[in-house]
């Protein structure tokens, strides 16, 4: 060992101990500066003996039990034995949480020829055929593994088939809205979509929001169903061939004409329909008779909610006005508060729903009394239109729940 190094040394030690220098802060740094020369000479001197858990400590010594910053390297794993941690870190216990073992999510993407399927967590994917043969398989499969839930987005009707086979086997089922999870699969980051993608998208939304089953409609309400969508679609052709007709050139008309003819003879024939099959049913009958009595409800609206909205008569006054679109919504941000504005929901009982509060707001005492005080408190006449139409569906959601026919009494109190 050099002789200058334990010079200083011995002076650091001395003028710490008799208060020579100036500070006693100046003794420690040159006594840690003597333990810095040291390892310096150590490593040139002896440098194969040195390794990583070889480094001195500089400063207060700390407590036996404490590891500090610096963790001492293992060469075995089983050398480093200390108290266990109250958490389970993943150890092997011998009991499975039962979440873990038994919960598994479905998403089923639907195509017009195939079916793509990713189950988690397992993250195990597959794809089958659109068909009948198809649907069994993939059925077949599922009821082996016992889903907590399937979720499959609404594909314009091309999702029904599979969907009545699922709850047909006792299998939950719920087909949600394409826009939330559309917003869902941006919220975590994935910005590509593919049919596979869409799959696992789907079981990861199943299995973080976990969306409520619904019961499905029946074989009597998805041909009702059908029946009025059909009349829609008939509803917009022929305002189509109107317009059309308008400037349409002469050698054109004719057959135009005779478009809107057969297009008006079809409506006619389903409305027919329609009302053949409410009068088959004792509870949509029922049902019908309620909601006609209420003055501004005409047949369409009636077969529109029958249809289109089951969930009538079942909800709170806020659920049903969310649902169907008419409940008006917060934009507010820290000291800002933007306009309320309805959005959302189910348009085309919301537009059924507007004609008849559209109706209601001339014929109906309570309807019109309601519309005509918003009027005189300076609010807008869309506006006003709007809560009418709120206020209608509230009144119409009670009648049902109550089964309590139309009274200018029970309106008031609704």
């Amino acid at each position: 060992m050099p002789k200058s190094y334990n010079l200083i040394q011995r002076l650091a030690r001395n003028s710490q101990r008799s208060g020579t220098w100036q500070t006693l802060q100046e003794g420690s740094a040159l006594y840690l500066y003597s333990i810095a020369m040291k390892k310096r000479i150590l490593m040139v001197e002896h440098p194969a003996t040195l390794d990583v858990t070889d480094r001195v400590s500089l400063g207060p010594v700390r407590p036996r039990n404490s590891t500090g910053r610096h963790v001492h390297l293992c060469t075995s794993p089983n050398s480093c034995v200390g108290d266990l941690s109250p958490y389970p870190q993943g150890r092997a216990t011998g009991e499975e949480d039962p979440m873990s073992s038994a919960a598994v999510f479905v998403g089923i993407d639907v195509s017009k020829d195939q079916l793509d399927v990713a189950l988690r967590p397992s993250a195990e994917r597959a794809a089958v055929a659109n068909n009948d043969a198809g649907i069994a398989r993939l059925v077949k499969r599922l009821q082996a593994v016992h889903p907590t839930l399937i979720v499959l987005e609404a594909t314009g009707g091309l999702e029904l088939p599979v969907t009545s086979a699922l709850a047909a086997a006792a299998l939950p089922v719920v087909v949600v809205n394409p826009r939330q999870v559309r917003d869902f699969a941006k919220a975590t980051g994935r910005l590509a979509k593919t049919d596979t993608l869409d799959a696992s998208i789907l079981a990861q939304f199943a299995e973080a929001v976990r969306p409520a089953l619904r019961p499905l409609p029946d074989a009597e309400t998805q041909a009702l169903s059908a029946l009025l969508t059909r009349r829609r679609q008939l509803i917009e052709m022929c305002t189509a061939e109107k317009n059309r007709l308008g400037t349409a050139p002469t050698p054109v008309r004719k057959g135009i004409r005779a478009h809107i003819t057969w297009i008006e003879g079809r409506l006619a024939d389903l409305d027919e329909e329609l009302a053949h099959a409410i009068r088959e049913s004792p509870l949509w009958r029922d049902k019908d008779d309620l909601l006609q009595g209420t003055p501004g409800v005409g047949p369409v609206l009636a077969r529109t909610l029958l249809a289109s909205l089951p969930e009538l008569g079942t909800l709170t006054r806020q659920q049903i006005a969310a649902l169907v679109g008419v409940a008006p919504l917060n934009r507010d941000s820290g000291t800002f508060r933007g306009k309320r504005r309805v959005w959302g929901g189910r348009a085309h009982v919301r537009a059924a729903l507007y004609m008849s509060a559209l109706v209601a707001t001339r014929f109906n005492p309570v309807i019109r009394v309601f519309y005509q005080r918003l009027c005189a408190a300076g609010k807008a006449k869309k506006v006003a239109l709007t809560a009418c139409m709120r206020k209608l569906l509230t009144i119409l959601n009670a009648m049902l729940k109550h089964q309590t026919p139309w009274t200018i009494t029970f309106a008031h109190g609704s």
